[in-house]
């Protein structure tokens, strides 16, 4: 009887705040600094407890409160502001794409991942590849693009990380209603709720599909969790990169086949098909099937039109990171797909086949990308190269430097990362309008202009900011683990402002090699305890839940960090997400994170503080 009473007890809007519900389900708020603080203002404590979610922050704010802000004058003032920054936004009409290519606006752009990290209160992303997904559509968004998203709902999402006394890795997951989740459900015409259906061996798996406002782009997120399946095929959509390799397919079926048929069923018809890493790239065998029966159309031909409209970002630099797939396990799932595009068992299989050295072949998710795309990239000029040297064997008759894969550097969402006291620093010193013109060059030769006394101060305030919050972390860190009254307090001389701060945000897997400066001990000892110029690091991230190896590299560093040498030098946070990369992109003195290439768009600034 509580628990229905709790879930029916849901404080309602006052009229006058009717549009916050709004405004809390469009992503929108995530990168509006002032939309932020206005629900922080509503209960600073409970803004925090709830993860900085205003969908969270409405379900559980008490009526009283909520009748109390309906007559709060510098709140409403504050809220009518917003609501109007937003509308402007929404209904902007002097986007980019308005500007410089109007002729094209009616083209859509599909853009397919298994991830996005909008916030760390919308758990469906694990890392870099997520962040970059997500920072693409609050672009597409800003720059007012022709752009819809597909992806999977996460049930347990991905899992939060917990760092024992040993230095291992333990996995939490959590399971999540949709309700506190920026979701609705996606509806047609009639109103009614929209599902979609793919053919798995002996039975059909229905998902259901989620709509996510993100300014003003659409994302549509397929979820499994319901009624109309089997307990087994309910949890697909349970974890991110869950479960074996059977659940790995199932997955990347439902993302790519069951993806094409959500977006035909919501009435798009894209122009451009964007594949995000190759997890999605069965998409393209779902549009060869609906040209080969709807069009009469060979194979081959079918192939080409397809490709001709795929764009395909690889994101790994090693063989490691790719999926790939036993062609036993392709037959069992592909049995009767082949027939429906009109092929033979070996010519489907080709499509996405991978010969290796040893004589062995898999089939490889890159591969199937890579020989249905277009346009293929890496994500920088580096990654392109070391891409094409991956995938040469692919291209027999290709010397390396011929193979297609070029490269897209990786940007970012400037108004997610860029700290708001930076930006009111660049705002006394850049021309008007700059916010709107963050990618012209001429713009940042103003910042020449800024006293370097200035960026220096705000750059102190912000590390010390960054300390205090990274000082938190590792405390309750340690009372966690029940540590000493004297490991509390050796929290309190940790990350001292004026030694150079180095943070290492990123996924732990071996390729990314986190413990490489650990290989010459002695010589990173000399170099922590130079007493001109010391140096400390700060690290944070995830292993895979599967990856042993990788979280050995936690355990290591986790080791090394309790030495006398190094423990005040060195430390390692527990439970990575967006708001520590957020807090170690403005704070600290030289950051390592997935979005290294942030530093790029106010390179100007940190070439004055370095």
């Amino acid at each position: 009887m509580y628990f229905l009473e709790r879930v029916m007890a849901v404080p309602r809007l006052p009229e006058k705040l009717r549009r916050l519900e709004e405004l809390s389900k469009n992503l929108w708020w995530s990168w509006n600094y002032r939309a932020q603080q206005m629900f922080k203002y509503m209960d600073p404590e409970m803004w925090y407890q709830e993860r900085r979610s205003p969908i969270r922050l409405l379900r559980r704010i008490s009526q009283t409160r909520l009748y109390e802000l309906s007559e709060d004058k510098p709140f409403i003032e504050m809220y009518e502001s917003v609501v109007g920054e937003f509308d402007e936004y929404m209904g902007g009409k002097d986007t980019w794409m308005d500007r410089e290519h109007p002729d094209r606006k009616e083209q859509c752009i599909a853009y397919f991942c298994a991830e996005y990290g909008f916030h760390e209160s919308f758990p469906i992303y694990s890392g870099g590849l997520g962040i970059l997904a997500g920072d693409h559509l609050k672009t597409a968004s800003d720059m007012g693009l022709n752009f819809v998203a597909v992806g999977l709902l996460y049930r347990n999402g991905y899992f939060e990380q917990r760092i024992d006394e040993s230095g291992w890795q333990q996995n939490i997951y959590h399971s999540y209603e949709f309700e506190d989740f920026p979701v609705v459900p996606a509806q047609d015409d009639s109103g009614d709720e929209i599902f979609v259906n793919i053919d798995f061996p002996g039975r059909k798996v229905w998902a259901k599909i989620w709509k996510t406002a993100v300014g003003r782009t659409s994302l549509y997120l397929l979820d499994t969790d319901i009624p109309q399946n089997e307990p087994e095929d309910r949890n697909i959509t349970a974890t991110l990169y869950g479960g074996d390799r059977e659940t790995r397919i199932k997955q990347e079926i439902l993302l790519g086949i069951g993806g094409v048929r959500a977006l035909r069923m919501l009435n798009y018809s894209p122009n451009v098909w964007h594949m995000n890493e190759g997890h999605a790239a069965f998409l393209s065998l779902e549009r060869i099937r609906e040209l080969v029966q709807k069009n009469s159309i060979d194979l081959s031909t079918a192939s080409m039109i397809v490709k001709s409209g795929n764009v395909f970002t690889t994101h790994t630099p090693v063989p490691a990171g790719n999926d790939t797939f036993s062609l036993e396990i392709i037959d069992k799932y592909f049995r009767d797909f082949w027939s429906t595009i009109r092929a033979e068992r070996d010519e489907f299989i080709n499509l996405g086949i991978e010969r290796l050295p040893g004589g062995g072949q898999q089939y490889s998710m890159t591969v199937l990308a890579l020989r249905l795309s277009a346009l293929a990239n890496g994500v920088s000029k580096l990654h392109g190269r070391v891409s094409r040297n991956l995938w040469n064997h692919i291209y027999p008759d290709l010397p390396a430097v011929e193979v297609p894969i070029s490269h897209v550097t990786n940007g970012v969402h400037i108004w997610t990362w860029l700290n708001p006291n930076l930006v009111k620093l660049l705002d006394r010193y850049l021309p008007v309008g700059w916010h709107e013109k963050v990618y012209d060059p001429e713009i940042w030769e103003a910042v020449d202009k800024i006293p370097e006394e200035e960026i220096w101060k705000l750059h102190m305030s912000l590390k010390s900011r960054a300390r205090n919050f990274l000082q938190g972390r590792l405390k309750r860190q340690r009372m966690r683990l029940g540590e000493t009254i004297e490991d509390l307090m050796e929290v309190e001389e940790a990350l001292p402002e004026d030694v150079l701060t180095i943070g290492f945000a990123r996924r732990f897997a071996t390729y990314k090699r986190a413990t490489l400066i650990f290989k010459d001990i002695n010589r990173l000892k000399s170099i922590i305890t130079n007493s001109e110029r010391p140096v400390q690091f700060v690290f944070a991230g995830k292993a895979h839940p599967a990856d042993d190896p990788g979280k050995e590299l936690i355990r290591k560093l986790y080791e090394i960090s309790r030495t006398p040498e190094f423990k005040s030098r060195i430390i390692i946070v527990e439970n990575y997400d967006m708001n520590i990369a957020r807090h170690l992109v403005s704070g600290v003195d030289v950051c390592s994170i997935r979005q290294e290439d942030l530093m790029k768009l106010v390179e100007p600034v940190v070439r004055r503080l370095v």
